[in-house]
């Protein structure tokens, strides 16, 4: 099977939303849903990857895929948690109420209905999705306790004696909400409560809560989001709540913001890594398949590995030390010359803008205005015309400190220490950088590939 370097990506045909994030005995295991036929989006299994250290990555093939009669449509998003030494995974299992008739893989019309269901694994690499299978919460009917099709992506935790589980919901598809489910086992759930809010959009996808240092941050994908000059209308958003374990109740605390200001990033997912820090993983949406000679046709990345901390109010997304301690050798020469030696190796540019100044990389355009960084990718960008090609963060002063990540499909910004990033898809990237770049760092294989 293949292997990546620094982003998974799909191996072949389509992937999208990280799954079963996880760090369990001693590897760490990435889920993700997979369409296996081709490079546009189908009926969802699960593929899997594992990784020693969030930068290395071997692709296993799939894990799990339809054989139930309520999942028949599609393995769609969730979670992973260990219990008794075993691996359980829980996920979004669909049915559809009408297929269109010339693709089976499509619903007609949104007439679906989704339950929730789980599989459990002795060693988190070999499941049975035959004999393993089991529907844990069925298709919610009451429409004040959630939605018959839109109510999916369960994220799942332990905390004291009780597990808990998040969802995606929607109220009449007009107000996105979150679903709280609480269960002695893991197995048996029972309904708590829930949160709305207009911030979820009308829909919402893949929730995440945790704590950190105290403080606890949720962590969605709000579906239809209208306003504030957004282009794409499904994003990521973060924001502090304030949470009561007891009673499942959740009370937005500030305004959400954007995960990501290069607006391609979606559906992230945090878990904790060996060393105890919060970890997020997030799939990169791509307008259009990569073909390379000898190559499948693929579509669809993670980001790297981020940090996620909370400093003085604010949410931080840092680069993750692994991701990191991959960059060590610093190159003196120009970028081209780097990638001939190096051939697709990514690379990394430390560097700081200050207002008027611009740094070109390879047709990828950074600059400062008015106390915020731009970027205008549009040289490097096709097969969307609707898409964003021009993206800025909030205000963060005449100076930034940039630290980008640079791979062939995908650049990194990440924004005075992770105060704030931006991500973005690109196609067609030039080999030379043309600014004020104060070091470039060659991809250094610290430890073997695995």
């Amino acid at each position: 099977m293949r292997k990546d370097i620094l982003h998974l990506r799909a191996p072949g045909n389509w992937i999208n939303d990280p799954n079963g994030f996880i760090y369990y005995k001693g590897r760490y295991h990435l889920f993700y849903q997979y369409f296996p036929y081709a490079p546009v989006w189908g009926t969802m299994h699960w593929g899997h990857a594992v990784s020693d250290d969030l930068v290395h990555w071997e692709h296993l093939g799939i894990a799990l895929f339809p054989t139930k009669a309520y999942d028949q449509n599609g393995v769609f998003s969730g979670s992973a948690v260990e219990k008794d030494g075993r691996l359980y995974l829980y996920y979004s299992a669909v049915r559809y109420l009408e297929v269109d008739d010339e693709n089976i893989h499509v619903a007609c019309e949104n007439h679906f209905e989704t339950s929730q269901a789980m599989i459990m694994s002795e060693d988190g690499y070999h499941f049975d999705n035959w004999k393993d299978k089991r529907k844990i919460i069925p298709v919610i009917r009451d429409r004040e306790n959630g939605d018959a099709t839109h109510t999916r992506d369960p994220k799942v935790w332990k905390d004291g004696e009780y597990y808990y589980m998040v969802l995606g919901s929607t109220y009449e598809e007009q107000t996105g909400r979150v679903l709280f489910f609480r269960s002695h086992d893991g197995t048996e759930w029972e309904y708590v409560n829930q949160c709305r809010s207009e911030q979820f959009g009308r829909i919402l996808e893949c929730p995440d809560l945790f704590a950190i240092d105290g403080r606890h941050v949720f962590v969605g994908s709000p579906m239809y989001v209208e306003g504030g000059g957004i282009q794409y209308p499904h994003h990521a958003k973060c924001g502090l709540v304030d949470y009561d374990a007891s009673s499942c109740t959740m009370r937005l605390a500030e305004e959400m913001c954007l995960v990501d200001y290069g607006m391609d990033l979606y559906a992230p997912q945090t878990n904790i890594d060996r060393d105890g820090r919060r970890v997020m993983i997030a799939w990169m949406r791509m307008p259009k398949a990569v073909e390379e000679p000898g190559e499948k046709p693929w579509n669809g990345i993670m980001c790297l590995p981020r940090v996620v901390e909370v400093e003085d109010g604010h949410i931080f997304f840092r680069v993750h030390p692994e991701a990191d301690r991959c960059f060590t050798r610093e190159f003196f020469g120009n970028v081209s010359e780097f990638r001939k030696a190096g051939g697709k190796m990514p690379y990394r540019l430390k560097t700081t803008l200050e207002e008027g100044q611009r740094l070109d990389i390879g047709g990828y355009f950074l600059w400062v205005e008015d106390g915020t960084l731009k970027a205008d990718r549009s040289r490097v960008y096709t097969g969307d015309e609707e898409g964003p090609v021009i993206s800025r963060t909030p205000k963060t002063g005449d100076r930034c400190e940039l630290d980008i990540f640079v791979d062939a499909n995908l650049i990194e910004t990440f924004v005075n220490g992770g105060q704030y990033v931006m991500s973005h898809i690109v196609y067609g990237l030039g080999d030379y950088v043309d600014g004020l770049v104060e070091h470039v760092y060659a991809y250094t294989a610290c430890r073997e590939t695995v």
